[in-house]
């Protein structure tokens, strides 16, 4: 298995579907307790320069990437720490 690869060092190909880490990924469980659990490592399609060509209609100035999450995961780039290709992918 591929080991992870700092986002500063290498991104992934335009649209290709990665294991990302995410330091700070705190998610909410189902239910109303509000219990809440880290979960660091998420599937996302990687998108170069989104904000180039989609601009943010909230005033988003950060790094024109984005993560394109499963659902309604998406991170904006600078969440994303390192990553690395799925097992089985090149």
């Amino acid at each position: 298995m591929s080991a992870w690869i700092a986002v500063e060092d290498q991104l992934p190909d335009d649209g290709q579907r990665v294991l990302c880490f995410l330091p700070q990924n705190t998610i909410y469980l189902p239910g109303k307790s509000g219990a809440t659990e880290n979960r660091h490592v998420v599937v996302m399609r990687f998108a170069k320069d989104f904000f180039l060509t989609n601009p943010s209609k909230t005033g988003y100035s950060g790094p024109p990437h984005f993560w394109h999450g499963e659902g309604t995961s998406n991170r904006f780039f600078s969440e994303v720490s390192h990553w690395m290709p799925l097992p089985g992918h090149p």
